[in-house]
């Protein structure tokens, strides 16, 4: 049976091994000493607490080049959910296949949800459509959001939202590009002053002088 350790898990996530058998305890998974977690069932514990041992039916609106690739994202049904139905308010789409599922149109959405029994629901629309669907959703019974449109929604409480910002992120590799750059530059202009400095102590001795210019006085043997 396979089983792996705390300190290759911690290694591995990159985390001290004595928080991690901590934070494990909490899921009632303490191991065994000398041999480490049985693996299967480590699994098993992890994806109950997050709830992906449930099938969860998602529905996504707004079926253009973003919401065909997340229909097409093969990583879905892996980790416990399955896209029930593509909508979107374009009616050339309307029967059209997209990763094998038919597109329906805006107008059955809310009868889409309650036939599937939909809770989370994905945003894939124009920012000026997002919040006219957001609460046509929430209207229906969706009390869990992924927002990929690029603005703010505003939900009811009781309405857990998620946004994916590309720009936002590529905005934080940026700015850790920009103090990478700044570091390196900082650590090159040290070395320079280091190497100047070793330079003008070398010549010194050469010289017999010191760094400033002037004779070090002859100490008394």
């Amino acid at each position: 049976m396979p089983t792996v350790s705390s300190e290759e898990l911690a290694a591995a996530a990159g985390v001290n091994s004595a928080k991690l058998r901590k934070d494990f305890s909490y899921l009632g998974s303490y191991g065994t000493r000398g041999v480490g977690y049985d693996v299967e069932y480590l699994v098993y514990q992890i994806s109950r607490e997050l709830g992906l041992t449930q099938d969860w039916p998602v529905v996504i609106v707004g079926i253009g080049n973003l919401g065909a690739a997340l229909a097409n994202y093969g990583g879905f049904a892996s980790r416990g959910f399955r896209v029930a139905a593509l909508i979107d308010a374009d009616p050339a789409m309307a029967g059209k296949p997209v990763a094998g599922i038919p597109v329906q149109h805006t107008d059955e959405l809310e009868k889409i949800i309650d036939d599937n029994g939909v809770s989370i629901g994905v945003i894939a629309t124009p920012a000026g459509a997002a919040q006219q669907v957001c609460e046509r959703l929430v209207a229906a019974g969706v009390t869990s959001i992924l927002n990929f449109a690029p603005t703010v929604l505003s939900v009811p409480d009781g309405v857990d939202v998620r946004k994916v910002d590309l720009s936002i992120e590529l905005q934080i590799l940026a700015f850790h590009e920009q103090r990478k750059a700044g570091e390196e530059a900082e650590a090159q202009a040290d070395a320079a002053l280091e190497a100047e400095a070793g330079a003008a102590a070398a010549a010194a001795g050469k010289s017999g002088k010191g760094p400033d210019g002037d004779v070090p006085a002859v100490m008394p043997a």
